[in-house]
């Protein structure tokens, strides 16, 4: 400390003393009030939003479903790998018809992938294909057996597959036309994580749809959620790689190029039944206000069991996911013909997603 001229020694020890001395018991006080008022400030500014965007969760989650909105028998289910790569035999395919029997599932995708980054598909990682199609046709006659195919990109994986390099998108036209060859009636796409507003996405699109159509085969693709708040994929992708949501519009881009789009509508962080009900119903409204009549929309449903910050297995359970998609049917598009959910996935359904899944939407 520098000492003020004509100060002395003991002159200048106590005025150190002073600073150093304890404040005031009332500034005290006020200086924890202060820490105390902002903390709850800043508790306040992060609850309120969230705790306002649950409630209004929660009310979109009540009332009650139009009659008529039940199966419209164009549901379908996903597959594991086990049943074309050797695994399942005649009896798992015949236990399968009987599952299956009198429900609305009309397409099956059965994954026969995945693809390799650069777009192409060993014939090895599918050989029971042709046996399985063969035993579906015969035990479950009018149900379609889709190939479904996916990747991880390079936008999130430096190890994935880079869609916008058109060597590697003529590669997956090629898987497409090669496992078509082989006796499936359509292509389920699964490639993830795609940004919203991918253009090359719907390029690729255009070039499997002219190949689908002229093997009068199905194109259907599995589609991330649409923006819950408007321009939501863009905030979140400021702040992470993988942006969970597409904008509205590019939904209805993507849903105009195929013949099924199906909505990945789980793994949603949602922590209650009430607010994952009603996030499905307002996922539903959203998707139905811009798909074509002439595709069909299926709302996914969790067919499985995890607890974790994105899924919270006592909260996504299928009856709130079904009521959700028949609450947003409702105040939609009641009638709408094709339309439907999915089923995700086999061999991790229980028998009370089952018996959920045929009582309160097969009917």
């Amino acid at each position: 400390m520098d000492r003020t001229e004509g100060t002395t020694p003991a002159e200048a020890a106590a005025e150190e003393a002073a600073q150093d001395a304890p404040a005031p018991q009332g500034e005290g006080k006020r200086r924890r009030r202060w820490i105390r008022r902002t903390a709850l400030a800043v508790v306040l500014v992060l609850l309120v939003p969230l705790l306002a965007v649950l409630t209004a969760l929660r009310i979109n989650y009540t009332g009650d479903p139009a009659d008529g909105t039940r199966t419209r028998d164009r549901d379908a289910l996903w597959l594991g790998h086990a049943w074309v790569d050797g695994r399942k035999k005649d009896a798992d395919v015949t236990a399968l018809a009987r599952r299956l029997r009198d429900t609305g599932i009309r397409d099956l995708y059965v994954h026969s992938g995945p693809l390799e980054h650069d777009g192409t598909l060993p014939k090895s990682v599918y050989p029971k294909a042709r046996w399985f199609i063969d035993a579906v046709h015969e035990k479950l006659p009018g149900v379609r057996v889709q190939a479904f195919l996916g990747d991880v990109l390079a936008s999130e994986d430096s190890e994935g597959m880079l869609l916008n390099d058109p060597d590697t998108r003529a590669a997956v036209v090629r898987s497409a036309r090669q496992v078509l060859n082989t006796g499936y009636e359509g292509i389920h796409l699964d490639l993830e994580p795609m940004p919203s507003d991918d253009r090359d996405f719907l390029t690729l699109l255009d070039s499997l749809r002219r190949e689908t159509r002229s093997r009068d085969a199905q194109l259907s693709v599995a589609a991330h959620q649409i923006d819950p708040l408007p321009a939501l994929h863009t905030v979140f992708g400021l702040f992470t790689e993988h942006p969970k949501w597409w904008s509205q519009k590019f939904f209805g881009q993507v849903a105009r190029r195929v013949d099924q789009i199906a909505v990945m509508s789980y793994d949603t962080a949602q922590p209650l039944e009430g607010t994952y009900g009603g996030y499905v119903a307002q996922q539903t409204s959203l998707a139905l206000e811009v798909t074509p009549p002439s595709t069909d929309l299926l709302m996914g449903l969790p067919f499985y069991y995890e607890s974790n910050f994105d899924h919270w297995g006592h909260a996504e359970t299928v009856p709130a996911a079904v009521r959700g998609v028949r609450l947003g049917l409702s105040r939609t598009d009641a009638d709408r013909a094709n339309f439907g959910v999915a089923l995700y996935i086999d061999f991790a359904a229980t028998e009370a997603d089952w018996r959920a899944y045929k009582e309160d939407w097969v009917g």
